[in-house]
């Protein structure tokens, strides 16, 4: 059974979805472009493993911090100027990146790309609900907007390696450059006006609490890539990013216009919906950073051929992607999220099972779980996309989007640093397996709660 926001078989289309999701999937592409060429950048510049940390974090620290404050400007100045201005940002700062001549201008670049990232996401998705005020055909559009994310990960990570590879990781961010271009381009002429909502305050002491608790925790958590979980250098962000974090949810709940209202978040079906994205991120984050080093350092592969052993995850993942709105259409959110998680879950199993020893051969060994991953990200990331905007009015379509991408780049932080702790890849990609199961089960808990329910209605 479909959701309250109905889909139908038919995928969302139409010029302005289009350009729309041609930016959702650059900005993910920009957060994972330099995860592969890291290595090179380091030699370019002489960078030690912590500066090499900060660089990688640059994007995610910004980008993350500063979603809930975009998602409500967004919804207070209206989606398309919203758009516009972090498109400029955006692209501006893409521009700067690749022609940084030391690394303190490529790490400012960074910092500006995910700011101007966090402005933009949340206003698309203000301007796609105001481009699509049908709800069956925002459903659909949501349905697809799912896996743009998962995809434009997957894209960041293959087309880095292989530039990098071939080229330079300069190059990487050539598209940045042409999709924000592109779309201040078009703009004007493909996207609605989205009404802005006057009176309304942007809540800047919530903002600034919930911007510094989040960035500070971010990268307390990074840290533990170089650090140990003890060390004062991981203690002390962490511990301030929490205590402003607590101090954000006191100011929230007395604020008359709160950045978030946390009755947002108390809806059972999006708080799980939100589990499961940051998750889906996690879980492809990590199995790209542990195959990638277990591949190159461990089988001794180049940067091109580990790049081309992603190719059939790519694959898999755009074809579950295509699939996924009418699987939402019949059976419902909650049955396709559930699924999706669990088809992940038994994918980690067997990379973890086979893919990481030393001579497994590809075909059997890392194969299956490549393609049973992503066919299972992308659905279960679709499904979730569309529990997490079900009921949301227009009013607060930039704060679902700007909650909605905050679990998205926060998950992998936090789940990476977790399994840090670990210690071991194989044991590392169990524990992702475990976690995927157990909300693929509470996903079906809630459907099952759901059918139940509707069967008693009179």
């Amino acid at each position: 059974m479909a959701t309250t926001a109905d889909t139908s078989t038919t995928p969302a289309v139409g010029p302005a979805f289009a350009l729309l999701g041609t930016v959702q999937t650059a900005l993910v592409f920009t957060l994972a472009s330099l995860t592969v060429p890291l290595p090179q950048i380091g030699r370019e510049f002489s960078l030690g493993r912590d500066d090499l940390v900060l660089l990688s974090a640059a994007y995610g620290l910004a980008f993350s911090g500063l979603l809930l404050l975009g998602g409500r400007v967004a919804d207070r100045f209206g989606g398309r100027r919203g758009l516009t201005v972090g498109l400029s940002v955006f692209t501006v700062a893409s521009l700067v990146a690749p022609l940084a001549p030391g690394p303190g201008t490529l790490l400012a670049a960074r910092f500006a790309q995910g700011a101007g990232a966090a402005l933009t996401a949340p206003a698309a998705m203000a301007v796609l609900r105001a481009a699509l005020p049908d709800t069956a055909a925002y459903g659909r559009a949501m349905a697809t907007w799912g896996g743009l994310s998962v995809l434009g990960a997957t894209a960041g990570n293959l087309l880095s390696g292989v530039v990098s590879a071939l080229a330079s990781w300069r190059l990487a961010f050539a598209v940045p450059v042409a999709v924000g271009s592109l779309a201040l381009a078009l703009a004007p002429r493909l996207l609605p006006t989205t009404p802005a909502l006057a009176g309304r305050s942007l809540d800047l002491p919530g903002a600034s609490l919930a911007t510094a608790g989040i960035v500070l925790v971010g990268y307390g958590l990074v840290l533990t890539d170089s650090h140990p979980w003890g060390a004062w250098s991981v203690l002390a962000p962490l511990l301030t990013g929490a205590a402003l974090l607590v101090a954000f949810l006191i100011t929230e709940h007395r604020a008359h216009d709160p950045l978030l209202p946390l009755g947002f978040l108390r809806d059972l079906r999006r708080a799980l919906a939100l589990t499961a994205i940051g998750l889906t991120a996690a879980g492809v984050a990590v199995t790209f950073i542990l195959l990638s080093l277990h591949l190159q350092q461990d089988r001794g592969w180049s940067a091109l051929r580990t790049s081309a052993a992603f190719v059939p995850f790519t694959v898999a993942l755009t074809g579950s992607g295509r699939t996924t709105g009418p699987l939402i259409a019949r059976f419902g959110a909650p049955a396709v999220t559930a699924c999706g998680l669990a088809l992940s879950a038994t994918g980690l199993a067997l990379l973890a099972l086979t893919g990481l020893a030393p001579h497994t051969p590809y075909a059997y060994g890392l194969l299956p779980g490549l393609l049973m991953l992503p066919a299972g990200a992308a659905a279960g990331f679709a499904g979730a996309a569309v529990l997490a905007t079900d009921g949301v009015g227009p009013h607060e379509t930039g704060l679902a989007g700007g909650v909605m991408n905050t679990a998205m780049e926060l998950g992998p932080t936090v789940l990476l640093a977790a399994l840090l702790a670990l210690g071991s890849d194989t044991t590392s990609l169990a524990a992702t397996t475990a976690a995927f199961a157990t909300v693929a089960l509470l996903h079906t808990r809630i459907k099952q709660r759901t059918d139940s329910t509707r069967e008693l209605s009179p």
